[in-house]
């Protein structure tokens, strides 16, 4: 612990810690401990985590949909306070020690999250979205930009997949933005019109990140949702229910 981690006093009451511990681009952790009354040392990050992060990310999405659900269970694994957008563990002397690795561990797996926010990036979802398909369905099954065509202008509406289902074909959509949510909005909204019969399969590359209203729309005319393509076991589950694989 003493070869890795190092104190420099900044004023009477707050103590900067130098720990090995770093973001990707190479800043350190800024780390200190505040002596409060008590004989309590807070171990604090003083707000420097979210502000290192505000400079390339929306941190307000780390508290919606999916990474919010992350962010508080990170909290919890390790402890960690948070106040002002500031993190910190009240430790003592006795704990301090392991208290340090339980905040850099913290701001690590938060650091992390902006992973999810790129959670595939738009260039290579349609290719992603494909492989998962054709390793679930058999290509003979499936037609990629299929157009029904007992619509008007059925040329300006393609469905990404139809897929030959049990029942009913599903049409499934890949939405890797809000501006691919709004098109598969309309493009369900007429096939609805049009009296179609189909079940829908929607898959996103990161539902958390769609503005509610966006989703509410899609929500209101769509079917069955894959929150992230990294949710293949999900997107197998699903679709072999609908569709027959022999």
């Amino acid at each position: 612990m003493c070869s890795e981690v190092r104190v420099r006093e900044k004023s009477p009451e707050l103590l900067a810690l130098d720990t090995p511990f770093s973001f990707p681009d190479g800043d350190p952790y800024q780390l200190y401990i505040k002596l409060l009354p008590g004989g309590v040392l807070r171990l604090t990050d003083m707000g420097h985590t979210l502000m290192h992060l505000s400079y390339e990310h929306d941190i307000d999405k780390f508290r919606e949909g999916t990474r919010g659900t992350v962010f508080d269970q990170i909290k919890a694994e390790t402890s960690v306070e948070e106040h002002n957008g500031a993190f910190y563990i009240d430790s003592t002397p006795e704990t301090i020690a392991v208290d340090i690795f339980h905040l850099g561990l913290a701001i690590t797996k938060i650091n992390d999250l902006t992973f999810l926010k790129r959670s595939r990036a738009e260039s290579t979802f349609y290719d992603d979205l494909k492989e998962s398909l054709f390793r679930v369905v058999p290509p003979e099954k499936i037609i990629r930009d299929y157009l029904f065509e007992g619509m008007d202008n059925a040329s300006d509406y393609p469905i990404d997949y139809k897929i030959e289902g049990k029942v009913a074909p599903v049409y499934l959509f890949g939405i890797p933005n809000k501006d691919k949510a709004k098109i598969v909005t309309i493009i369900l909204e007429r096939l609805l019109r049009a009296h179609a019969v189909f079940d829908s399969l929607l898959v996103f590359s990161d539902q958390g990140s769609l503005p509610r209203s966006d989703l509410a729309r899609l929500t209101n005319v769509g079917g069955e949702m894959i929150a992230s393509l990294d949710a293949e076991s999900d997107l197998r589950r699903k679709l072999e229910r609908r569709v027959q694989m022999n």
